[in-house]
């Protein structure tokens, strides 16, 4: 318990030069769509090379379309807690589907590392009734001509740090809108997509199953 409560704000943690450097790309992209003209560019590098903190940057990109920016945490409109979860029936470390499909759904517990591997097939992940065993959780997806879909709730904080080639490795629009606090988990979302799909939706809770 203590150690949960002893940890930083994400937002609040100090920057590097890399997350600068990929704030001014996405700053110096966006100008050149004509999302930005040169005083407004001018003004959002000054305040990028100037911060300190991830809460520091959001101001500058919060009204320009999302890049994958590696650790940058998403602000947090609507303090939330999350539900309580259902008893976990079971925790899987890994889930593979080879020319099938692999489904994780329901009261499950996911551990602090998953794997999900598909080729040729399907897995989903699906962690809106599952409880954490830890707050920080990480999947490893690896998709080869196969797709991973992770589904999680309104109230988990989500980075996706992937890389696609001749695929997508994304989080894709939002199907509810996020309310996310300071106590909210965190999954992180790494990984490779070749020729294949791996994403990450934030959807609502699944409907209370019949007896």
């Amino acid at each position: 318990m203590s150690g949960e409560l002893d940890r930083p704000d994400p937002a609040q943690l100090r920057i590097s030069d890399e997350d600068r450097h990929r704030v001014a790309e996405l700053l110096r992209d966006a100008a050149g769509e004509g999302r930005l003209d040169l005083d407004e560019l001018d003004q959002r590098l000054e305040a990028a090379y100037a911060a300190k903190t991830y809460a520091d940057l959001v101001p500058i990109t919060v009204d320009l379309p999302s890049h994958p920016l590696t650790g940058m945490p998403k602000p947090a409109p609507v303090p939330a807690t999350r539900p309580e979860r259902a008893p976990a029936v079971a925790s899987h470390g890994s889930s593979v589907a080879i020319m099938s499909e692999s489904a994780r759904r329901g009261p499950w517990l996911m551990p602090e590392h998953h794997t999900a591997f598909a080729m040729m097939g399907s897995v989903v992940l699906d962690l809106r009734e599952a409880t954490f065993a830890e707050r920080e959780v990480t999947i490893t997806a690896t998709a080869i001509m196969g797709s991973v879909e992770v589904i999680v709730d309104a109230f988990t904080q989500v980075f996706v740090d992937g890389v696609g080639v001749m695929g997508d490795f994304s989080q894709a629009r939002d199907k509810v809108e996020a309310e996310l606090g300071q106590d909210s988990p965190v999954v992180r979302v790494k990984g490779l997509a070749l020729m294949a799909g791996v994403n990450v939706v934030r959807k609502e809770q699944p409907r209370p199953r019949r007896k």
